[in-house]
């Protein structure tokens, strides 16, 4: 009897004062088909302010809650990513575990079907997706991160909003344990989000394994304020175009930020739901049964491995027993007078 894997996705939402998700009907219709391999958690400040029953039962445990402010939360990140590399747990037929981790704000709202994220996720569940350079401010003037007090190498920036595999989840809780002192140095920096996960990566030799690419639509040609982007009030044709040139040129857009309360449902929606014709849902359906087949088949090929292996040394284990009994009755007989 072979266990079944599920690969699942951990959607790690860190919200703001407000205790709110903008668009939280939405998100509960876009998760809905795909519910068997999404998980939500939610990093806040207060549970008692959450309003929303559906989201105050995707709270993580107050035990995992770190103080945030607008400059400093990357505690925050290593807090969700703990609770859900632990959020494991297996039955005598499935193992579950989550793979992949998209962190997002209560800003953020999905742009693409739940058919195309299925695929993508089952195409990329054990890769990251996080956009990152060179740090592009003078980093001698800008304090940002503290790098001036770290050597060129690792100035560094990356997007603040990505996904990230389990095994870089990982890399990023053994670095924050094995330095804590440099990890604690980078977070005492401003916007340190924006630094430290491209440096934690880089270090330990991930970082070119990262694609390269944003998972969450940002306009920074539009910025609201000196570190906020633009805001998505209206859906003007400017928002729309903007939304469209990303997702045409990048495959790996999936979500939308940041966008108001007052941002019509029915834009996004019409992303969701309305950009698919039946042949590329048609091309979508069959790539998700091939690859749901090619990580079935890859789990029961190592759990064969596995037990083979096993098998081996237990049969290596006996017949050396044996070979050994064997020897020694055999050398007793030959010093008998």
């Amino acid at each position: 009897m072979f266990i079944t894997v599920k690969y699942k996705v951990a959607l790690c939402f860190l919200i703001d004062y407000n205790h709110v998700l903008h668009k939280e009907h939405i998100w509960r219709e876009w998760i809905e088909p795909n519910k068997d391999i999404i998980n939500v958690y939610v990093h806040y400040k207060d549970i008692s302010l959450i309003k929303s029953e559906w989201l105050k039962s995707k709270a993580i445990p107050h035990k995992y809650i770190r103080k945030t402010d607008y400059f400093h939360v990357v505690p925050a990140y290593l807090s969700l990513m703990m609770y859900g590399v632990s959020r494991k747990y297996t039955t005598i037929y499935t193992h579950n575990e989550n793979r992949w981790f998209c962190f997002l704000t209560d800003s953020c709202v999905p742009v693409i079907s739940p058919l195309q994220f299925r695929e993508l996720f089952l195409r990329n569940c054990n890769t990251s997706i996080m956009s990152w350079q060179k740090a592009w401010w003078n980093t001698s003037l800008v304090k940002r991160s503290n790098l001036h007090l770290l050597h060129p190498e690792f100035h560094l920036s990356n997007s603040p909003w990505f996904v990230l595999c389990r095994e870089d989840v990982y890399k990023c809780i053994k670095y924050m344990r094995v330095n804590t002192d440099l990890f604690t140095l980078i977070c005492q920096g401003k916007i340190a989000n924006e630094s430290i996960f491209a440096i934690m990566l880089y270090v330990q030799n991930r970082l070119s394994c990262v694609i390269n690419e944003h998972s969450t639509i940002t306009d920074w040609t539009r910025m609201t304020s000196p570190t906020s982007p633009h805001l998505f009030i209206t859906g003007d044709s400017k928002d729309t175009d903007f939304i469209d040139k990303c997702l045409a040129e990048n495959k790996y857009s999936m979500f939308l930020r940041k966008v108001s309360p007052d941002f019509p449902d029915e834009i996004v929606r019409g992303y969701i739901y309305n950009r698919l014709d039946a042949k590329r849902k048609s091309q979508l359906q069959w790539s998700i049964f091939w690859l749901e087949i090619y990580h079935h088949m890859l789990t029961i090929t190592v759990q064969l491995v596995f037990f083979g292996l096993v098998f081996a040394v237990f049969y290596y284990q006996i017949t050396s027993t044996s070979t050994s009994t064997s020897t020694s009755t055999s050398t007793s007989t030959l010093q008998l007078p």
